[in-house]
């Protein structure tokens, strides 16, 4: 049998005090609210041993997974991180003062830039990618691999419906 856990004591006492309703979709919305924090928890350990925060691991991460020649423009980097245009300058500002990214003329469009990994950038998200996964590894332990990718085909049935 599983340990309690806070969000079961949490339901029973909706349970008590408002036998009315049904909390049960707290048990499903509470855990994925305390898990996504000790995540998000976990992940900045790992983004701040290498002087990264979460958006800039982002940043690295998009323009590595693009291939090679690992570049690509503000506006395609916005539509895959989904922020406002003064976010992702902001990103980049800082990460081009780390000597992490470049910008450079758009070939194609004179007043386009491109975003580019420098070499040190390429090998700094190359180290951090490794450190990440470890940690998810790390993380998900407690589940068995075929329970792993149940909850993330389950995960991801939710998020489509929710249109995200």
């Amino acid at each position: 049998m599983q340990k309690e856990d806070l969000v079961d004591t949490v339901i029973a006492q909706w349970k008590k005090e408002r036998p009315d309703i049904d909390p049960s979709p707290m048990a499903v919305m509470g855990r994925l609210v305390r898990t996504s924090a000790v995540f998000s928890k976990e992940l900045h350990g790992v983004f701040s041993r290498f002087g990264l925060n979460g958006g800039e691991f982002d940043v690295l991460a998009t323009l590595r997974r693009s291939g090679k020649p690992y570049t690509l423009t503000p506006n395609q980097l916005l539509q895959t991180l989904m922020l406002t245009s003064g976010s992702m300058t902001n990103r980049i500002d800082k990460l081009e003062a780390k000597d992490l990214v470049k910008r450079s003329p758009d070939p194609n469009d004179r007043r386009g830039v491109l975003v580019s990994l420098t070499e040190q950038g390429l090998q700094l998200i190359d180290e951090v990618i490794c450190e990440h996964v470890a940690k998810g590894c790390d993380l998900l332990s407690p589940l068995e691999e075929a329970e792993q990718q149940q909850l993330a085909n389950l995960l991801k049935k939710l998020l489509v419906n929710l249109h995200h």
